[in-house]
């Protein structure tokens, strides 16, 4: 299946606040991993108050250092659930509440988030239009790619566009303005670069790119990937990447607190953390943006959970506690 990357990144290795300075890798993540991710947690403003809350796709990793078993401290499941129905289920019913004006309000009014659903469903009866090459400040790359799928055929790009219908319903419920990169209303696309210009023109306080990653079986866990300092034609990162960095390591905590689910094994040396310099949608961004590649779907642990739509909606909710802690400041 293609993927617009070319050229395997080196992973970084991202220090969260409070995390311990080594991380032991292999099959088992150390127990203070997932405690600095709390820790994240609980020193973020807003963190816990209740209330509910690019189309890239990164190079699938090879050769992660083997099956990881699920954090003790956020007690999720020993067993992976069963899926349950591959079809997007319809999103919870929480609504805005109204101001005089008509208005929504809630703590997140006069914010603005754009969610963007990684790849489309039809990219792959477009291969000639996606295939095509975009600027992306320091070179050129694909408009869009097809994403990956499950082993049982279950597309990333339905599942990214089902995770952020969920995902602005829980966002709108709190007054914020939320805007999607596309809302299968399209053919094929937006072109990655079109996909950056919507968050920056709509000048949005928080951007998030959701996506499922297509990694060896063995692989698992999720990665929220920063922007590095990039400056090199219509890209310079440099006024994002600090706020960036805070919206992607409260995101990463608070998915945690809420799926359960552990950091990477492969990717981001445990931290849940990873930065990228290659990538069109977080270059182009002139607003704080990262991407959260929620799993695995090529692997059959990863797979059911991001089949099941009980867990969509949790990660739903981890991402927009996550920027709702940001936001709140």
């Amino acid at each position: 299946m293609p993927y617009d990357e070319s050229v395997l990144p080196t992973p970084r290795r991202l220090s969260l606040p409070g995390r311990v300075s080594k991380v032991r890798s292999g099959r088992g993540r150390p127990a203070r991993t997932f405690a600095a991710l709390a820790v994240v947690c609980l020193s973020a403003s807003g963190c816990g108050a209740g209330g509910g809350s690019g189309g890239e796709q990164d190079l699938p990793r090879q050769g992660g250092s083997g099956t990881s078993t699920a954090p003790t401290s956020a007690s999720p499941s020993k067993s992976a659930p069963v899926p349950e129905k591959t079809s997007a289920s319809a999103a919870p019913s929480a609504k805005p509440s109204k101001s005089a004006g008509g208005r929504a309000s809630g703590p997140l009014s006069g914010k603005t988030v754009v969610i963007d659903p990684g790849h489309n469903p039809n990219n792959r009866l477009h291969t000639r239009e996606i295939n095509r090459q975009v600027d992306i400040g320091t070179t050129h790359k694909e408009c869009d790619t097809t994403g990956t799928s499950t082993g049982s055929g279950y597309a990333e790009a339905q599942f990214t566009l089902d995770v952020s219908h969920r995902l602005r319903t829980l966002l709108e419920a709190q007054g914020a303005k939320v805007v999607l990169t596309y809302d299968n209303d399209r053919p094929y696309g937006p072109c990655i670069d079109e996909r950056a210009r919507i968050g920056n023109d709509a000048k949005a306080d928080a951007v998030v790119s959701v996506h499922a990653d297509g990694s060896a079986v063995g692989n698992r866990g999720f990665h929220v990937i920063l922007p590095a300092l990039v400056r090199g034609g219509a890209a310079d990162t440099s006024k994002i990447v600090e706020p960036s960095r805070d919206l992607g390591t409260r995101i990463a905590g608070l998915f945690v607190r809420e799926t359960g689910s552990a950091p990477s094994n492969y990717v981001g040396g445990n931290t849940g953390l990873d930065i990228r310099k290659d990538l069109g949608g977080l270059n182009l961004s002139t607003v704080p943006k990262v991407f959260i590649e929620c799993g695995n779907m090529r692997d059959p642990k990863d797979a059911a959970l991001l089949t099941s739509a009980s867990w969509r909606q949790k990660a739903a909710q981890g991402i927009a506690d996550g920027i709702s802690s940001y936001l709140k400041g």
